[in-house]
């Protein structure tokens, strides 16, 4: 392609983003709907406007909540109406945007930024099936809500674009009780990953950090003459006997994973690690499941 053709870029960029757009939410549906089948049972009931069950009447009950069309259907027993407990929450997401995620050790793996793109995605699925609004961390717009919400959420992800100087999560205000999901490789100075969390406690938030890493980056299966590049500044660097330095770098890992740990527990958050040759589903059920408790405790 010409580089000074700006107009034949900008078609190449577009066309791409538009062939990527429909295979990465028609995997993400199908991830929501496996997670979702799962979940059958896990609902509660309380005030909200979706019928839930109905259930025999017990002392105490208020008369006004008897179904009397279900009750008359059996001559000895009454029914009363439950709906499903719904609470008016928010869900804020952040991705990395930097080319850390832009990663996969093996042909038949993922990049990090593709299962991440995914994972979110599902997420917004089942969030907005439960009737619930998602918006996205340190954006100035409304939170997207409705049927149309993947759509929304996939298109603002800018899954072909990337920012190199945003691997930190944003410094963001959220509104009292929401429930943030940070989704990264996390391999970022940690303070600068303390103060984004910090900064969102203090509004009255809280969330969970999902760190998402390819399996090289936890089993470092190197050996012999190796070279590594950064994926953001694009530095090299080349051992000749990479197995020399395999403890040291476990060592480092493991250390730096329990730092983000411990980031999280200070701040009452949940940490979830995820491995892009692991099944997505358990990290998308992990992750429903902690924001589903979060939305009690806003309540």
């Amino acid at each position: 392609m010409p580089a000074d053709n700006p107009s034949l870029a900008v078609r190449h960029d577009a066309e791409y983003a538009a062939a990527l757009f429909p295979a990465l939410l028609i995997e993400a549906e199908k991830i929501a709907q496996s997670v979702s089948a799962g979940l059958h049972g896990r609902r509660r009931a309380g005030p909200g406007e979706t019928f839930w069950q109905h259930r025999p009447y017990a002392f105490g009950d208020p008369v006004s909540s008897i179904d009397w069309r279900q009750s008359a259907r059996v001559s000895d027993r009454l029914y009363i109406r439950q709906n499903e407990w719904e609470a008016a929450a928010a869900a804020y997401i952040w991705r990395d945007p930097s080319r850390s995620l832009d990663y996969a050790s093996n042909r038949n793996l993922p990049t990090k930024r593709r299962r991440a793109d995914i994972l979110m995605t599902a997420l917004t699925i089942l969030l907005s099936q439960a009737g619930e609004r998602i918006g996205l961390l340190g954006e100035d717009r409304r939170p997207f809500q409705g049927r149309n919400a993947p759509d929304r959420m996939l298109e603002a992800l800018h899954v072909n674009q990337f920012a190199e100087d945003e691997s930190a999560p944003p410094l963001a205000s959220t509104p009292v009780g929401a429930r943030i999901v940070m989704a990264s490789d996390f391999f970022t100075d940690p303070i600068s990953i303390e103060n984004a969390v910090a900064a969102s406690t203090d509004a009255g938030a809280k969330g969970v950090l999902l760190q998402i890493c390819d399996p090289a980056e936890e089993i470092f299966p190197f050996d012999g003459r190796v070279e590594f590049r950064d994926l953001e500044s694009k530095d090299r660097l080349i051992f000749g006997q990479t197995s020399s330095v395999t403890a040291d770098y476990k060592v480092a890992f493991s250390a730096h994973r329990e730092r983000l740990i411990n980031i999280a527990r200070k701040a009452g958050w949940t940490f979830i690690a995820h491995r892009t040759d692991r099944p997505p589903q358990a990290a998308l059920l992990s992750l429903f499941t902690a924001l589903a408790d979060m939305r009690k405790w806003a309540a």
